[in-house]
């Protein structure tokens, strides 16, 4: 008896009340999440094939090729490289792919994978290897179609904006021409100017080069070098972005002078090695520069804490950058960000600004110290971003929004963000909204928040779209 009554409480899998426990956080989500569009205000979706609006040729090509999670797992299970980057036909690295996914269960690939089939394609079987071919031949014969564009895919996901990361020297012409276009859909650049900031990087001289030549100017003194950036910002500007967005390890918890950063630099473009000391003084000053040029602009910057790139040197001088290699790291953060941050604040040069965390060991310390820097009538001025990367899961969207409750205020949060390559990962939305309610949902039927589902309805919808909207002001 105990046996059959166990089986009829199973839950199907990913139902339409996936993910959520009680009866309010079905109606949290249902009545208020589910509907909200999508504001994905960080992602490295390639702009010329939302301009072009891209039909991609095979489902391996829009779903498989670039994404590093998929080819982690896959190299985890023993596939062949050849099946992940390499140069096999696109029905094999499929397979390969549908091999792995019955082993990826509660890795969160498993959710995501059957999420994107379900909701791009229809496809409610199970991917693995008796199913691929069936299930390969499927999704190319829609991928066909209008609405499996790349625009088609981010419509029928409910998206209304999407920000992309740009590269100062970008001349951002699919930005202008998705401006010009009678698209239902938004394209915003963001300003990525890590490359410029990070002098320890043996290109660091070729890029200021390339610089050089995207400005039509001569870059050989710190001071030229700000001057080309604050052109480049103007430039961004004038064609819609509103955020910068920085990949650093830490922010340096270094004194430093101008005097000294521009030394750092003379050296550097005459070629000499650069002590760890100087690298540092040099980065801190140049993104202390460059927050105040943000904040004249009325812009947002983001600030990506914490990862351990490229940690095999033989797969980098294979394959390259960001190509699945790359893991949490666990330097100090917290003394760096305030001077950077208290050094602004001074003379409220301070922009808004979006804190992540890549290990978890961080998550109350940045909800903390957006705590210190709140003000100036701007709600939510200091944000504790979602959970990123290796974050982004159940298990790390919980964590950081539980830091977030305890430590500040969920309710002023700008929500989920894709930080994604694949046109097929939107589903992600749905996630974190799924989990945000069963979050709320479960406080309720504990008796630890009042069963007012209005009020935590109106809390929810802000933290879906609402209060992004507000906060980068589109």
């Amino acid at each position: 008896m105990s046996s059959t009554l166990a089986t009829t409480n199973i839950k199907p899998f990913i139902d339409e009340d996936f993910l959520l426990e009680t009866p309010v956080a079905c109606e949290l989500y249902h009545d208020f999440a589910k509907s909200q569009p999508i504001i994905d205000y960080h992602n490295h979706l390639p702009p010329n094939d939302i301009a072009e609006d891209t039909k991609f040729g095979n489902i391996t090509n829009v779903w498989l090729d670039g994404d590093h999670y998929k080819w982690r797992a896959m190299r985890t299970l023993g596939i062949n490289e050849d099946l992940i980057t390499g140069a096999a036909p696109a029905r094999e690295k499929f397979r390969a792919w549908a091999k792995t996914v019955p082993y990826t269960m509660r890795n969160p690939l498993f959710h995501w994978t059957h999420l994107e089939l379900r909701r791009y394609f229809g496809i409610t079987r199970l991917l693995k290897p008796d199913s691929a071919d069936e299930i390969y031949d499927e999704t190319n014969a829609q991928l066909q179609q209008p609405a499996h564009s790349a625009r088609g895919l981010l419509q029928q996901q409910n998206v209304e904006l999407v920000c992309t990361t740009d590269d100062p020297t970008d001349d951002l012409r699919y930005h202008q021409q998705m401006a010009q276009s009678e698209a239902g859909l938004r394209m915003l650049p963001a300003f990525r100017p890590d490359k410029a900031i990070l002098i320890e990087k043996a290109t660091f001289n070729d890029y200021i080069q390339t610089l050089e030549k995207v400005a039509d100017e001569k870059i050989d003194t710190l001071d030229n070098l700000m001057s080309v950036l604050e052109k480049r910002i103007q430039y961004f500007h004038e064609n819609g972005c509103r955020l910068a967005d920085h990949g650093l390890e830490c922010v340096d918890p270094v004194e430093w002078t101008l005097a000294e950063a521009r030394q750092a630099f003379k050296d550097k473009r005459a070629g000499k090695t650069l002590s760890p000391e100087a690298c540092a003084k040099y980065r801190t000053a140049i993104l202390t520069e460059l927050g105040k040029l943000y904040h004249q602009q009325g812009w947002v910057w983001q600030l990506h804490l914490g990862a351990l790139r490229n940690n095999s040197s033989r797969m980098l001088k294979q394959l390259g950058p960001d190509t699945g290699f790359d893991s949490m790291g666990d330097w100090k953060q917290a003394q760096g960000l305030s001077r950077l941050f208290d050094t602004l604040d001074r003379n409220d040069q301070l922009p808004k600004t979006i804190l992540y965390n890549l290990n978890p060991a961080d998550n109350e310390i940045l909800a903390t110290m957006a705590g210190n820097f709140n003000g100036g009538n701007v709600r939510g001025k200091m944000q504790y971003g979602s959970g990123w990367w290796f974050l982004d899961q159940k298990d790390g969207m919980e964590k950081q929004m539980n830091a977030l409750s305890n430590l500040g205020l969920l309710s002023c949060f700008i929500g989920m963000l894709t930080d994604s390559r694949s046109f097929l990962s939107f589903p992600r939305h749905e996630y974190f909204r799924r989990t945000l309610c069963n979050l709320i949902g479960k406080d309720v039927h504990n008796g630890e928040l009042p069963n007012d589902t209005k009020w935590l309805g109106k809390i929810v919808a802000d933290i879906c779209y609402h209060n992004a909207k507000n906060y980068f002001n589109f």
